[in-house]
């Protein structure tokens, strides 16, 4: 298991759990910024991808206010992103783990914000996912 990635699987069709992603955003003070339909992408540009995969940009705008104000290289990773795709015969969401993340950064002083937003991103994942 990587420990730079967050999973959780699904039985959920993948349309539902797209629009559970998004309730369940909102709930958690997430807003969706945009969802990327990777297989219809890449179709569009005559290269052929069969598998299903979403990926939503996800962004609570004050915890990313506060990482910005203490370092703008954390720009490079954000707005965070949760994937969404079918595996086998179900669904799995998937997302980078943004504390691991911030270790790529010299702010330690953010570790907090970040375990709070990587808890939040596991509820997100989860709350869909059910």
């Amino acid at each position: 298991m990587n420990s730079m990635i967050l999973r959780v699987k699904s039985a959920k069709k993948l349309d539902q759990i797209a629009r559970d992603l998004e309730a369940a955003a909102q709930r958690n003070k997430f807003g969706v910024l945009g969802v990327h339909d990777l297989k219809a992408k890449m179709n569009e540009k005559g290269v052929a991808f069969t598998r299903d995969c979403l990926v939503f940009e996800v962004c609570n705008p004050q915890q990313a206010k506060s990482v910005l104000e203490a370092n703008a290289e954390i720009s490079t990773a954000l707005p965070c992103r949760i994937a969404v795709y079918t595996e086998g015969d179900g669904v799995t969401l998937a997302a980078l783990r943004p504390a691991a993340l911030l270790g790529m950064f010299e702010s330690r002083e953010l570790a907090p914000i970040a375990q709070e937003v990587e808890a939040t991103i596991v509820r997100i994942m989860e709350e869909a996912a059910r």
